[in-house]
């Protein structure tokens, strides 16, 4: 009976841990869903500033770091877009044709001039829904 009961208790033993390392999965599984979650806000946050600020209804002043860099950015972005036009046309051997005459700020923020998303769960929410096994959260 002694290793019938010593097998009992290491079974036992091992079902807890497995249970406690899914749980661990799970929760570290929710804190990243989480993250994504909050990096999404913060750049919606981002670009909704972003747009006040160019419209003037903000004043330019104590954000003037971070939308200088946000343009250096789009300056960069566009000298990129030049660039790959131009080895583009190198490539097809045909005449070069202009850079994008779109302003590098809608390539940078398309979303930007759209309408916002309808409200409820955002993208991927099927595939949390069936991890965690929970429903929608409340609006």
């Amino acid at each position: 009976m002694t290793v019938l009961d010593s097998i009992a208790k290491q079974a036992n033993r091992l079902a807890t841990d497995v249970q406690a390392s899914l749980k661990r999965a799970r929760v570290e599984g929710e804190r990243r869903l989480l993250q994504r979650q909050h990096r999404a806000a913060l750049e919606e946050l981002g670009e909704r500033a972003y747009e006040l600020v160019r419209s003037g209804a903000l004043p330019e002043e104590p954000l003037a770091t971070e939308i200088g860099a946000v343009e250096s950015k789009l300056m960069e972005i566009e000298a990129k877009v030049a660039e790959i036009d131009a080895l583009r046309t190198e490539e097809e051997g045909d005449e070069a044709t202009p850079a994008a005459a779109e302003d590098p700020s809608r390539t940078a923020f398309p979303m930007v001039d759209t309408p916002p998303p309808a409200s409820g769960p955002g993208p991927g929410w099927e595939a949390a829904e069936k991890f965690f096994g929970d429903g929608p959260p409340p609006s």
